[in-house]
């Protein structure tokens, strides 16, 4: 939603400024300028991306414009779940939870929460350490690690694609000086036309330039910066199951895991201490 609106002010902000100055909108529509830079930056993104990225890029690219991000109401459905996995581990042991675990979309407990099931990666992440925790007893030492690793391997594949979006957007002034070159070796070749002619060639030539910049600072860069804040909003999530699931295995009552969980949200989403209590009342109720 705001980037779209972002990019909306942006090119209202440059458009209209430029037509409140006076000047001619139809000197700035050049479409050929826009194929030869942006074809020439698509095509050099297809060069240097794996298949991979590129598909990726695309769905994360897309995805900024409907992407909702995660809410207060969204953490505290989060916590909701996990105390109610871990109580019942600590009613009934932890093999009253493998199945809950090993399959969660046919779970009376995950299926409570669909909002928390629609995040497929925190889904798994939160199945596989409990999986292995269930079957291997391993130490919370090696669970943190193994847990870092995963994580990290994931924040690596989840920002792929808005660095290589970036490198995209830092080649278009580049590539807008080259149309602007291309516009002044046409422009050379009229160099016995009238002045108002050669003006017109040049101002065109120029023009280039302007979408160049105009396309890195104002429009591509910004998308791929929405991207990143997008994927990094996935390492709170997977952060906060991290924290929730350490306090467990080193022996801590659900309500303390949970206090470890509620301090890894950010503090603007975070709930506070009455309103988790407020929840968990209520779903008790």
């Amino acid at each position: 939603m705001f980037p779209a609106i972002g990019l909306v002010i942006v090119i209202g902000s440059v458009v209209g400024g430029y037509l409140l100055e006076g000047g001619n909108l139809s000197v700035i529509m050049q479409p050929v300028e826009v194929m030869i830079i942006m074809g020439a930056a698509f095509g050099a993104f297809v060069a240097g991306s794996p298949k991979k990225i590129l598909s990726m890029s695309f769905k994360q690219g897309l995805g900024v414009f409907s992407a909702k991000g995660h809410s207060k109401e969204s953490f505290l459905e989060m916590l909701l779940l996990l105390n109610d996995l871990f109580r019942k581990a600590r009613r009934e042991g932890l093999i009253a939870i493998e199945s809950h675990v090993n399959r969660p979309q046919e779970s009376s407990i995950f299926t409570q929460y669909p909002g928390f099931m629609h995040d497929k990666d925190a889904v798994d992440f939160l199945c596989d350490n409990f999986k292995v925790y269930i079957s291997t007893g391993m130490e919370p030492d090696a669970l943190e690690n193994l847990m870092e690793i995963d994580m990290e391997t994931q924040s690596h594949e989840t920002l792929a694609p808005s660095h290589a979006v970036n490198k995209t957007a830092d080649s278009l002034p580049g590539l807008g000086i080259v149309a602007a070159v291309l516009g002044v070796v046409l422009t050379m070749g009229k160099i016995n036309e009238p002045p108002d002619v050669l003006g017109h060639s040049i101002g065109a030539a120029l023009v280039g330039t302007f979408l160049g910049v105009l396309a890195c600072y104002g429009i591509v860069g910004p998308i791929a910066s929405a991207m990143e804040h997008t994927a990094k909003d996935k390492s709170i999530v997977l952060n906060i199951i991290k924290a929730a699931l350490l306090s467990t295995v080193s022996g801590g009552s659900p309500a303390v895991a949970l206090e470890f969980a509620r301090r890894a949200i950010p503090n603007t989403e975070r709930p506070t201490f009455e309103e988790l209590e407020d929840a968990l009342r209520s779903k008790k109720e």
